[in-house]
């Protein structure tokens, strides 16, 4: 696990690159600002307007979609994987309870929809 990466991945890296086509700037790899949350990074943070996005990998999140388990000490990988989901799950709830605006990306999705869910949220309809 130690060799994994924890930022720059290249889901991460391609939603960056299109954001930042976009005219978006923003943070990466920061810790939010909020008690009580220790250790938590997000992917990529607008400051300013209190947006956290996270580009979740579909085996360390337990995508719905594609999550698998792995059958060598599958117990131990199932704790795991439903501490990440649940440490997920606080996070998001503890962002929203100080003001915070989460996106949740998925290492599968389409760069251009993610950008645009992104983009809706960072830089609301009429402020182009």
């Amino acid at each position: 696990m130690s060799r994994q990466r924890r930022t720059g991945t290249s889901p991460e890296l391609a939603l960056r690159s299109e954001l930042h086509r976009r005219g978006l700037r923003f943070r990466v790899d920061r810790t939010v600002d909020v008690d009580g949350l220790r250790r938590r990074r997000a992917d990529v943070v607008f400051t300013r307007r209190r947006i956290a996005v996270f580009v979740d990998g579909c085996f360390w999140h337990a995508c719905p979609l594609h999550a698998t388990s792995p059958k060598a000490n599958g117990e131990w990988w199932a704790a795991k994987l439903a501490g990440n989901v649940a440490r997920d799950r606080d996070t998001d709830a503890r962002l929203a309870a100080a003001g915070w605006t989460v996106v949740r990306v998925w290492e599968h999705e389409s760069v251009q929809e993610a950008a645009d869910r992104v983009e809706g949220v960072a830089r609301p309809a009429g402020n182009a």
